[in-house]
């Protein structure tokens, strides 16, 4: 899964402010650590949606310091939104090769839509990639 490092800091107003380094955009804050984490989470998760919106470039994840895990969901659409960059073909691209619906392929790309996991892993398929399920002891 997709996980971020994120700096905690004492605010003054007693709340704990949450900067990401890989995304300068994001900031949020929270009463406690776990609060701060969950609200951090969710401003990632905007953060990603509005450069995908944007054709934007995301980050690669971070691998150490306080991490924040993104749902799989968010991950594999990351992922197939990299892929499909990668392989140099268009939403239209893709559209025309899986035979659906604009509106379909697009919600593939949306990270607020609950998407089927056979639609990303065709989706996946037709920009000619795979994913693969790896199972580790919780953090």
């Amino acid at each position: 899964m997709l996980a971020y490092h994120v700096e905690l800091t004492p605010d003054d107003n007693e709340t704990l402010l949450v900067l990401c380094p890989s995304l300068p955009m994001v900031a949020s804050f929270g009463a406690t650590r776990e609060e701060a984490l969950l609200h951090a989470r969710d401003a990632i998760e905007t953060a990603l949606a509005s450069m995908i919106a944007d054709g934007e470039i995301i980050p690669l994840a971070d691998t150490a310091g306080t991490l924040v895990r993104l749902p799989m969901l968010t991950t594999l659409k990351v992922e197939l939104y990299r892929a499909l960059r990668e392989s140099g073909m268009t939403r239209a691209d893709l559209t025309r090769r899986l035979g659906w619906k604009r509106e379909s392929v697009d919600r593939l790309f949306r990270l607020d839509h609950a998407s089927r996991l056979e639609q990303i892993e065709a989706a996946m398929a037709a920009v000619g990639k795979a994913f693969d399920v790896e199972v580790l002891a919780a953090a």
